[in-house]
């Protein structure tokens, strides 16, 4: 892969490589403007999330360890949209001194679930029982120790539901047992037990190379099959002492794991078995913006994405601040109607104080192709969240064509 060099901005500001050219690399593009910085991506093809707004976007495979490694060279730090670069690569691109944000030894508990349930165990951060299973007996072994049913995940690979299988009986993981050794599940399966929890949780992190971190308020995430729909910020009714304990574990875990840009937590509410006081259990782990954080486009001082670009240039990081007491986030999803623009135009005129946000992607049944935001009200009133919640969520299934008015 050839391409002609990005254009540095005048004055002596860096370049920023991203690997990966989806959404999350289109949304580094406004911050990056604001910074003055110049964004580069390495595209899947021309017509990438991320290529059709950032115009440095040349094509390659983050596979391809050459193609990374000529792109590398034009840019004074590299980081990426998504964690599936593989190890090899992200070596070669250190061993190459490239300065690389998260590098791998951190990247690596992000990619590989076994890996991250071990560190957060060495740690004593609270997550669900786990074990490591490569045959039926270890499956009925496990699932004797906890009950079932089991959560099986596969530990590399798996995102929105995909590579999760809930478990009823040892028979329904015959098909993975047949699997392991190979692709995602080479290191066997992750089983854990299924936990009675409240609601899911998540909270975001930003931490630079000199050790500076920041961390967001604490919100809530609604999935539907698997797939995160809604994010409410701060998380409704939550208890203070519980959201000063997961941000800390958050910042703590940044610390110990040496992430450097941002970091998606996400956690179970649960109730501590010995006291009944509120609890959370460590579910996943994201090093890149994520989804759980677009509401800090419109909803905080700082967004995830600015914040991503300081952390990783090293820069003195932004205040992560709610702007309102209430944010509420809606996913837009694919549905059966390919043109936005006119559904895009009608909800602009009908909520004026909406913020939308599309990916530039094709229209398909259940993909994510944006989000919509709004923010507002007064603290603690909770007749006002759920006024933007059915603000935010119409809007989402308008553009679905789930409502048509």
């Amino acid at each position: 892969m050839t391409s002609p060099s990005p254009v540095r901005a005048e004055g002596g500001f860096p370049v920023v490589g991203i690997v990966g050219g989806g959404q999350l690399a289109r949304m580094c593009q406004p911050p990056a403007t604001n910074l003055a910085v110049t964004l580069s991506v390495l595209a899947e093809s021309p017509t990438s999330s991320a290529a059709l707004v950032v115009p440095h976007s040349p094509v390659g495979e983050h596979t391809d360890t050459e193609a990374v490694l000529d792109f590398a060279r034009a840019c004074d730090v590299v980081t990426f949209d998504h964690e599936h670069v593989p190890q090899e690569v992200l070596r070669a691109l250190q061993d190459a001194g490239v300065a690389l944000h998260p590098g791998p030894q951190a990247l690596v508990f992000a990619q590989d679930k076994l890996a991250m349930r071990r560190r957060l165990t060495e740690l004593g951060l609270p997550c669900p029982r786990w074990a490591q299973a490569r045959t039926a007996a270890d499956v009925e072994e496990f699932g004797a120790e906890v009950g079932w049913p089991l959560v099986a995940k596969a530990p590399r690979g798996g995102y929105d539901g995909k590579g999760v299988l809930v478990c009823r009986e040892p028979a329904d993981l015959d098909p993975w047992l047949d699997g392991v050794g190979e692709g995602g599940l080479a290191d066997g399966i992750l089983l854990e037990e299924a936990v009675d929890f409240s609601r899911e949780l998540s909270v975001m992190v930003g931490r630079s190379p000199s050790g500076q971190a920041a961390v967001w308020p604490v919100v809530e995430t609604v999935q539907e099959g698997g797939i995160n729909t809604e994010v409410l910020a701060p998380a409704p009714s939550l208890d203070p002492d519980l959201a000063a304990a997961l941000s800390e574990g958050a910042l703590r875990l940044a610390g110990e794991l040496g992430v450097t840009g941002v970091m998606a937590v996400e956690a179970f509410e649960v109730r501590d078995p010995r006291t009944g006081a509120p609890a959370y259990l460590v579910n996943e782990l994201a090093m890149r913006p994520h989804n759980s954080g677009h509401w800090s486009i419109d909803g905080s001082v700082t967004s995830q994405f600015e914040q991503h670009l300081r952390a990783v240039l090293d820069l003195p990081l932004g205040d992560p601040s709610a702007r309102a007491p209430w944010t509420a986030s809606a996913n837009v999803l694919g549905g059966d109607y390919p043109e936005l623009y006119a559904t895009y135009r009608h909800l602009l005129a009908r909520d004026p104080g909406l913020k939308v946000h599309l990916y530039g992607k094709g229209v398909r049944p259940g993909r994510k192709l944006g989000h919509v935001t709004v923010y507002g009200g007064e603290p603690g009133d909770l007749v006002t969240l759920e006024e933007l919640r059915e603000r935010s969520r119409h809007a989402a299934d308008y553009l679905q064509g789930v409502v048509t008015e």
